[in-house]
């Protein structure tokens, strides 16, 4: 059987991974592309978590694509929607015939006699493995392990005789109404779940060891509501998704250069939303604000859920699971019928996939990022990382443009492989998420490429900044070495020349 060979392949079939396609497939539209996904489904992370209330953390006006307008009076979006928002671009662009389901990328091997990798996928239905070539590869897999998340395990919890979950894997018709829940965790799953189940519960109680900042969001853009009165919808998506990015960057930036007097105004915010019936020493976080990211609360639903008693806070350790419930250090005994554990995620990087040049394994960690959207020496090799500060999606948009200009260039100098090559000492032993500190990223900084000290080898996660390197600035910066293929029977051949 022929290997089938495309000209890009794109892992990866949910946000980034379309959104890429989409640039790419409006630029070149005669170049033969494939995207590999593993679910049976588009969406990734959106067709993946299922758990009462998911919702985006970012506004839609700028999480959402450019080139597709989000065109709701809602702030927040929920994940059923989001899901069939990329679902409806994959099709409009012409890209969900072009989408190969239930295939699991294993391992891509670089070959430099031939200048295309082979990747091998397993089809995880039927066990089958398949092979496919290409002359580019650009990896939107995302930053974590579908297969698991991150679940420490209890003491005693075998003992349990209710239900222990992890909202990566929530059951499709579970009923807890009535019920007792004990929710592990103070990150953005956990202030999303503890609302949502509070509606039906019993009460639910939030467990954290130790306080995070959470802000109140309005659900509805008002400003969006007047001003699509007046003005055409379209000027007002624009209006919006400039006006939401300057304000997230301003915060993130005001919080990195007056953290003290940033972390005063949060405590008042959430002390406010709260009201005088809550302990404050459940909203006093030890670290300083965007050292983790925010989380959100679309009209303040978490506060509210706690101001109304549907729903309360402990700050404590676990000592042991019982048979009713969860034992404190502190010798309090949480009684529940239902325990989620949102104890965070497993960062997989790249989807798991194993990168091999001529047979030999890269060594991942030992690797710069080059631009946040190449690796150091790797040819021929894109990914997509998102921001940790802003919605993750700017960062596919930039990033997919940046991809069809450096296509732009191979054509135009003929060349076939490109690398950026470090020929000015810059590595440096900085992970390339270093200063951002959640749990599920320390835990993986050995496993993440590095950064650099300087230039395209410093990871910036700043939207700005990386918009003008990656759009405006020249392609041909003296890093990227550009390599020339052996010529074809008519001449040199241009890099991605249309598949007969």
């Amino acid at each position: 059987m022929t290997t089938p060979h495309f000209n890009l392949i794109i892992i990866g079939a949910g946000l980034s991974g379309i959104g890429s396609a989409c640039h790419i497939a409006r630029e070149y539209p005669d170049r033969s592309l494939a995207i590999i996904e593993r679910r049976e489904n588009v969406g990734g992370t959106w067709d993946l978590f299922r758990y009462p209330g998911i919702r985006s953390d970012s506004d839609m006006a700028s999480f959402g694509y450019n080139f597709k307008p989000w065109y709701s009076d809602q702030v927040l979006a929920k994940g059923g929607d989001i899901r069939e928002y990329v679902k409806e671009t994959a099709k409009e662009f012409g890209l969900y015939d072009k989408i190969h389901y239930g295939l699991q990328i294993t391992g891509a091997d670089w070959s430099t006699e031939d200048n295309r990798w082979t990747l091998t996928a397993r089809h995880e239905k039927t066990g089958e493995t398949r092979h496919f070539t290409c002359d580019f590869m650009l990896n939107c897999a995302g930053y974590y392990n579908f297969d698991q998340g991150y679940r420490p395990s209890f003491k005693g919890e075998e003992e349990f005789q209710g239900d222990i979950l992890h909202p990566q894997f929530w059951p499709e018709h579970l009923d807890y109404s009535g019920k007792r829940v004990v929710v592990i965790g103070s990150g953005a799953t956990a202030i999303t779940v503890v609302p949502a189940m509070a509606e039906k519960a019993a009460n639910v109680t939030m467990l954290q060891r130790s306080p995070s900042y959470v802000m109140a969001v309005p659900d509805t853009d008002k400003m969006s509501v007047l001003l699509n009165k007046v003005l055409p919808k379209k000027l007002v998506f624009k209006i919006a998704r400039k006006r939401n990015i300057l304000f997230q960057r301003g915060l993130y930036l005001a919080c990195e250069r007056w953290p003290n007097r940033m972390r005063k105004v949060m405590m008042w915010h959430m002390r406010r939303q709260l009201g005088p019936g809550v302990d404050m020493k459940h909203f006093s976080p030890k670290y300083n604000p965007w050292e983790q990211r925010l989380c959100a609360a679309p009209n303040g639903d978490f506060f509210k859920s706690l101001r109304s008693g549907k729903a309360d806070i402990v700050t404590d350790h676990i000592d042991h699971f019982s048979k009713n419930g969860i034992v404190l250090t502190s010798g309090k005994t949480l009684e529940a019928d239902i325990i989620v554990t949102a104890t965070g995620l497993d960062v997989q990087l790249m989807g798991g996939l194993e990168l091999s040049l001529d047979g030999q394994r890269v060594d991942l960690p030992r690797k710069m990022t080059y631009k946040g959207i190449m690796l150091e020496d790797i040819p021929n090799y894109g990914w997509i990382f998102g921001y940790t500060n802003a919605p993750w999606t700017l960062k596919c948009d930039i990033g997919g443009r940046y991809i069809c200009r450096l296509f732009e260039q191979m054509d135009r100098v003929g060349a076939r492989v490109v690398r950026p090559v470090d020929s000015a000492g810059n590595a440096s032993g900085t992970g390339m998420l270093d200063g951002f500190a959640p749990g599920y990223i320390m835990r993986a900084r050995d496993r993440m490429p590095r950064q650099g000290l300087g230039g395209p080898w410093k990871v910036t996660m700043h939207y700005g900044k990386d918009k003008k390197m990656l759009i405006e600035d020249p392609v041909n910066d003296g890093i990227l070495r550009f390599e020339t293929g052996p010529s074809e029977s008519s001449g040199q051949a241009s890099y991605l020349a249309a598949s007969a």
